[in-house]
């Protein structure tokens, strides 16, 4: 009998349903114009360990959840038997608290909306609450549905960063110092001070292939040098390897983005800041399918928010309801 060799492999820990941590099935280089040279020479890159700092007083992380509630029509008031598609959706912005050793939900702010290109759309007021309305510019070149959610996604980030603000003036009178992460890409919100943006996902390449291969090589802690990259806005990133127990090479593999304003030895701090602070975050995967990289706080913070969206079947009735009035 012939022996056949057995194949090699890992298994991505992410629950399946979102994705995979890395979608390597669709990985581009990015178009992004790329600056390597901020923080060290191009010659001299390589794994940055952890180094002494000292940590904040608070580390608030900064999230924010949506949910279509219902697709509806909205009629066009001429009579000409015409009708523009809507979204309705409840959104919801958090911000959680680390300090004094526990963790505590500081601010959140829910939002209901109708989105649509149709000019004439109003607020919907139901029992669930008023939806307001958004009104969205139809493009040639996309569809509707992703002009809409683009729409949503917007409302989105400007509910996160009304909360993040209204959290740090909540605080300011007992908490020193503080970092504030935002859940996603820093982007509208660079203005913010000791902010960082957390991606846990990665579907495009922004360093030369020699350079992507050492991402996949950092330790646990370890970074990447900072670098300053450019697409539709600028900022700093750098990768970062939470701790974790193994898996593909870019297991546990999170980019980090910052201002493009910040000078060298700034943005070196915040770098190595986030390599102090971040990991003592990470979730396992007993405990969370997106582990590490869905932090604890993050995980709790989406949960009461979605929560606090409220019963989705409660809210689909009362749609319906304004809708025969």
């Amino acid at each position: 009998m012939t022996a056949v060799a057995g194949t090699h492999f890992s298994v991505d820990s992410w629950d399946p349903g979102y994705g995979s941590s890395m979608e390597a099935e669709e990985l581009a280089r990015s178009g992004a114009e790329v600056e390597l040279e901020v923080e060290v020479p191009m010659a001299e890159w390589a794994p940055i360990d952890p180094s002494p700092v000292s940590p904040p007083d608070a580390v608030l992380f900064v999230d924010g959840v949506r949910r279509i509630d219902a697709r509806v029509w909205i009629d066009d008031p001429e009579g000409t038997n015409s009708a523009s598609i809507g979204l309705c959706a409840s959104y919801a912005a958090g911000v959680v608290c680390c300090c004094d050793g526990r963790a505590h939900v500081i601010g959140t702010d829910v939002r209901r909306g109708v989105f649509t290109v149709a000019p004439e759309a109003a607020d919907i007021a139901t029992t669930a609450g008023v939806y307001r309305a958004f009104r969205a510019t139809a493009k040639e070149d996309k569809p509707l549905a992703v002009v809409l959610s683009s729409a949503l996604q917007e409302q989105l980030a400007e509910a996160e960063l009304d909360t993040a603000v209204a959290a740090r003036t909540a605080i300011a009178d007992h908490v020193g110092t503080d970092l504030l992460v935002v859940d996603g890409p820093l982007s509208g919100r660079t203005h913010l001070p000791r902010a960082v943006g957390f991606i846990k996902s990665h579907q495009t390449t922004y360093l030369p292939g020699e350079l992507n291969a050492m991402v996949g090589g950092l330790a646990p802690h370890q970074r990447t040098p900072v670098f300053l990259m450019g697409t539709t806005w600028v900022r700093h990133s750098w990768y970062l390897r939470l701790p974790s127990v193994g898996g593909p090479p870019w297991s546990g593999v999170v980019r980090v983005e910052a201002a493009p304003h910040l000078g060298r030895a700034e943005v070196a701090e915040l770098a190595n800041l986030t390599q102090s602070v971040l990991g003592r975050f990470a979730s396992v995967e007993y405990k969370d399918s997106r582990a590490p990289q869905n932090l604890y706080p993050i995980a709790g913070l989406e949960r009461d928010l979605r929560h606090r969206l409220g019963d989705q079947q409660f809210v689909y009735r009362a749609l319906r309801r304004a809708a025969t009035r």
